[in-house]
């Protein structure tokens, strides 16, 4: 609990809500219920947290029964501008192991999570594969994507990653974690290929993506696509001016784009301006760029994330959509 109050006193707005959800934590009695807190979980299973929807996820699938799983974020929760909370600190301070997506994915968790007091074992999932460099928002040097997981390839390494640091963690449950990576790795390799195959059906001169933040670049490369257009960077903190918003309209304009697309986590008030001012469709529904939807939606795992942004990618561009079977 220490570390958060550094964090709160050297990170974060002093916020008077904050505070008074603190006092009751340092008191020992806070009494707000969370299912995923591991204070209400099996004391004998290994302790892992998670930062993203997206590592929750994969977490899950390989972990199964032999994890206790705690995830910090919530679907449609926006990593780039979430701002941690007590029980954040609680979560961190109790796990044995801390999965994160790195690259600055998540900044205000990373700070929290390498703040003195968070002993467990830390690993920046996503920072096992190589990343795509790009422009900083100042536009003078470049740096990490974080948005790895738009290659069902590089999900792939994610999942082998932490198979390897559960199996660490506990080697008695190799032999699941295992199996469970195995099953899940032919899935994915069935995702990737068939990704291909959509895309493959656009028209050539329509294979581009204009979207609301810079997300889709390892998608776009994976799968013969050309990013054309942002409103803004990789992430979602900046705030695009005017100007930016007029260059765009007239960026669509240029590329004679059949369609460009809004995300779930980002308003989409800007990008509704773009496609109207450009006059050109803005596609329904909106992509899942750093969350997975929530549960029981179309798009509540990754896998199924993939398979729903594809569908609706293929179909806006002109290409012809087969199931994921």
């Amino acid at each position: 609990m220490n570390s958060f109050i550094r964090y709160l006193a050297t990170s974060l707005p002093q916020k008077l809500t904050v505070g008074l959800c603190l006092l009751p934590v340092l008191l020992g009695g806070c009494t707000q219920s969370d299912s995923n807190n591991p204070a209400n979980s099996h004391n004998d299973l290994p302790n892992v947290v998670t930062t993203s929807t997206i590592l929750t996820d994969l977490a899950e699938t390989v972990g199964g029964d032999d994890i206790q799983l705690s995830g910090i974020l919530e679907p449609g929760t926006d990593p780039h501008i979430y701002e941690p909370v007590p029980q954040d600190s609680i979560a961190f301070e109790q796990a044995d192991l801390i999965l994160y997506n790195g690259y600055n994915l998540e900044p205000n968790l990373i700070k929290l999570i390498n703040a003195a007091g968070i002993n467990a074992r830390k690993v920046a999932v996503a920072e096992t594969v190589s990343p795509l460099q790009v422009k900083s928002e100042e536009g003078e040097n470049l740096e990490p994507d974080p948005h790895i997981w738009g290659s069902a390839k590089n999900a792939i390494v994610m999942v082998e990653t932490i198979r390897d640091e559960l199996v660490e963690l506990s080697p008695e449950d190799r032999e699941a974690f295992v199996e469970n990576t195995d099953e899940l790795v032919t899935e994915l390799e069935r995702l990737h290929n068939w990704i291909q195959q959509q895309i493959a059906t656009i028209p050539e001169e329509n294979r581009q993506l204009i979207t609301t933040h810079d997300a889709f670049e390892y998608y776009a490369n994976a799968y013969g696509l050309e990013v054309t257009g942002t409103l803004i960077g990789i992430s979602t903190e900046e705030q695009p001016s005017a100007k930016t918003v007029q260059q765009l309209v007239e960026a669509v304009k240029r590329t004679d784009a059949p369609a460009i697309f809004a995300e779930t986590t980002i308003n989409p008030q800007l990008i509704q301006t773009v496609a109207t001012e450009a006059g050109v469709k803005l596609a329904e529904p909106a992509l899942y760029s750093d969350s997975i939807g929530p549960q029981g939606s179309s798009a509540d795992s990754y896998i199924k994330m993939m398979v729903q942004n594809t569908k609706t990618i293929t179909e806006n561009l002109g290409g012809e959509y087969e199931s994921f079977r």
